[in-house]
């Protein structure tokens, strides 16, 4: 993905709603949940595992804040953090992002498996 058309290279500043020196979080689009958000560096880089040892600290640190935003403004009963890497795992744009998905008691039947259900008959076991 070329940097000039990447959706997450360049965010307007009223997207922004953490940030620190390497990465920044912004509400997901097509969100899961309410306050579902994406922590995405600046830098374009194609997945997780491009990523520096000070980006994965950046990011780490940014989860963190997104944790205590989530908590304040929207009381989640849970979190699913996770990261596609590849299309083959699900991923559409090809600049890393980790989602942040804050979960509500009862927003699904059976919540156990979690991350596991991104292949849902290993979910529950």
């Amino acid at each position: 993905m070329d940097p000039l058309t990447c959706p997450f290279c360049n965010p307007a500043e009223d997207e922004i709603i953490l940030a620190n020196d390497l990465c920044y979080a912004r509400y997901d689009k097509y969100p899961v949940s309410p306050g579902h958000l994406l922590l995405i560096p600046y830098r374009h880089i194609p997945d997780f595992f491009a990523a520096t040892d000070a980006e994965h600290a950046a990011l780490l640190a940014l989860v963190r804040e997104a944790k205590t935003l989530l908590d304040e403004q929207f009381h989640p009963d849970g979190y699913n953090i996770g990261v596609n890497v590849r299309a083959a795992a699900g991923q559409t744009v090809m600049h890393l992002h980790v989602h942040v998905i804050p979960r509500y008691a009862g927003d699904v039947d059976d919540p156990r498996g979690g991350v596991r259900g991104a292949v849902p008959e290993k979910r529950v076991y």
